[in-house]
């Protein structure tokens, strides 16, 4: 399964006629997403490459059935379409557009919750969201993606996004969704909302969460995942090296009074459980290191004699020398390696 959006989410992009719109609308639907519709106010009734043009969001959920909306406009006009996908019906939006004044997004946010407390907001200023090999809504490369399962990925970071996604694709590792949430101060969707929905899915089996500086989201993460999350979450949290007061490309990354820094929120994490690495690539093999400590994947090795046998040899190996290098700290280490490297055997 997927959290959010999966093979049937119909799309209708918001400004699939300009620019930035029809580069990524063009992607989507070529990884495989449905994009139903595009709307333009004066372009109804035309097409873009075979996709229908409509006057509206209302007029194109009639006519197509589309559940989920994807926004490419500029700033000043994020508010109103937000808006008006909820209004027209939409129940997944989805708001790539970064700069959109904060007072605009405190207004769309309670809007949404007072009134339409069933739609779904994503963004402002995020990646989008994929469920690999099922649907694709934004400006993530699907090609860095492996489909299957079983991590799910939630990130405030854009970049890191894409890292964590490529740091599982290179350990041979799929996901089921990775949502990214955006850094603005006041994000649609938050850490929390994410891992409740990763933890009620049957084929999410951990989570990676990649934070940053600023804010508190990380530390209310923590606290949900301490009190309600039965999965393993490994973590990364972007800027340890930032100066204190140092605000970083994000709006809402901004560190002040000792609040925010990457140290509280690494402690905050780890004291709910939490694995957390001290960079993405850490933070990919700490997650690795939890799909082999599943047991029904450590109990296929039992009937294969020749994979008992290269484990049994990778063992032997990792053992004499952790048994030499013990007095410099190497046991642990060592015990690591071995464990991914019986990890990868499995496969």
């Amino acid at each position: 399964m997927s959290i959010f959006v999966d093979e049937n989410t119909k799309v209708v992009y918001q400004g699939l006629t300009g620019s930035q719109g029809s580069y990524y609308g063009r992607l989507n639907r070529e990884y495989g997403t449905q994009v139903v519709a595009g709307t333009h106010p004066k372009k109804g009734g035309t097409e873009f490459e075979g996709v229908p043009i409509f006057s509206s969001v209302a007029e194109a959920v009639n006519e197509t059935g589309a559940t989920a909306s994807c926004i490419f406009i500029p700033a000043a006009g994020v508010k109103g379409a937000v808006l008006e996908a909820a209004e027209g019906g939409v129940k997944f939006i989805v708001a790539i557009t970064e700069g959109v004044p904060a007072h605009d997004e405190a207004f769309f946010f309670n809007q949404l919750k007072r009134e339409y407390p069933d739609v779904q907001l994503l963004g402002p200023n995020c990646p989008g969201i994929i469920s690999p090999g099922k649907c694709n809504i934004g400006i993530t490369a699907g090609h860095i993606a492996k489909p299957g399962g079983p991590v799910g990925i939630v990130s405030r970071s854009g970049t890191l996004t894409y890292q964590a996604l490529y740091e599982l694709k290179q350990k041979d590792i799929g996901v089921t969704t990775c949502v990214g949430i955006g850094g603005d101060p006041v994000p649609g969707t938050s850490f929390i909302d994410c891992l409740r929905a990763f933890e009620a899915d049957p084929e999410t089996k951990a989570v990676m969460m990649i934070g940053e500086i600023g804010g508190s989201a990380e530390e209310e993460a923590a606290d949900f995942i301490k009190e309600h999350m039965t999965k393993p979450v490994s973590s990364y949290i972007a800027g340890v090296t930032a100066p204190p007061g140092k605000k970083m490309g994000h709006a809402g990354a901004i560190v002040s009074g000792g609040k925010g820094t990457a140290q509280a929120k690494m402690e905050a994490l780890e004291s709910a459980g939490v694995k957390v690495g001290q960079n993405p690539t850490e933070a990919g093999e700490l997650m690795e290191h939890f799909l082999w400590c599943d047991a029904e994947k450590s109990r296929k090795f039992c009937d294969d004699p020749v994979k008992k046998k290269e484990i049994a040899d990778e063992l032997a190996d990792i053992l004499i020398y952790a048994f030499t290098n013990t007095v410099l700290g190497g046991f642990m280490h060592s015990f690591m390696q071995a464990s991914l490297s019986i990890h990868r055997l499995l496969k």
